[in-house]
């Protein structure tokens, strides 16, 4: 499920969007100022995020060049501040897109799906866990300000598995998918590489586990 956050210190506007885009199918999280984004920022994993850009504590520009540093997902400013000037400094903050108050509802979702469509193509050869990266193309894991090169087969199995958030993988389909067809050792290889993923990460984050699912098979679940 994709995962939008709201941060708008508009209780309207984020009843009016939070109606929209759960019609939609999006699971919505509602902040009323910047630091409350922030807050939400830190234990959920988001995919897309609306800002509007006059909010206390923490306003929207700031906001957007927080999610720059940090994160690496789509931005839409929505405010009502429409002058040139608002919007240069909009996109300079980081923002993919700018919507201007008063705005339709439809016309906004379309934009979100846009950037949603845009986002997963470019970013194809990487899965995102909240703040742990996996680099297909480089074989990099980058996970709490460490870079990681793994064993392939480690690589591979949490790629597999990273792919399909809360998926259960019996471990047959595991060893087709990572070993191959012609794989002529047994499914204890499965249990012995999730170990070793398991006592790599266990110490350096907790954006992610791989749980045992018992007489199944094993899935990863992200940090809520």
């Amino acid at each position: 499920m994709i995962h939008v956050l709201i941060a708008d210190d508009d209780d309207h506007i984020r009843e009016l969007l939070k109606h929209h885009l759960q019609l939609e199918g999006y699971m919505v999280h509602k902040a009323k100022d910047g630091e409350e984004a922030s807050q939400i920022l830190s234990t959920r994993q988001v995919h897309l995020a609306v800002i509007d850009i006059m909010m206390p504590f923490k306003d929207g520009y700031q906001l957007c060049e927080e999610i720059r540093t940090y994160y690496d997902f789509p931005v839409i400013l929505l405010t009502a501040k429409d002058q040139l000037t608002d919007k240069e400094k909009g996109y300079l903050a980081g923002t993919d897109d700018y919507v201007t108050k008063p705005f339709e509802p439809k016309e906004l979702l379309f934009r979100i799906k846009a950037l949603l469509r845009r986002y997963q193509f470019v970013n194809a050869e990487k899965i995102i866990l909240h703040k742990t990266v996996i680099d297909r193309k480089s074989y990099e894991v980058q996970s709490n300000g460490k870079i990681l090169m793994l064993p392939m087969k480690e690589f591979e199995l949490l790629a597999q598995l990273a792919s399909y958030p809360g998926r259960i993988f019996n471990r047959d389909e595991l060893i087709q998918l990572v070993w191959g067809s012609d794989f002529s050792g047994d499914d204890r290889t499965v249990d012995v590489h999730i170990k070793r993923l398991r006592e790599r990460f266990k110490e350096n984050t907790d954006d992610f586990q791989i749980l045992t699912v018992r007489g199944i098979g094993y899935k990863l679940e992200c940090k809520r």
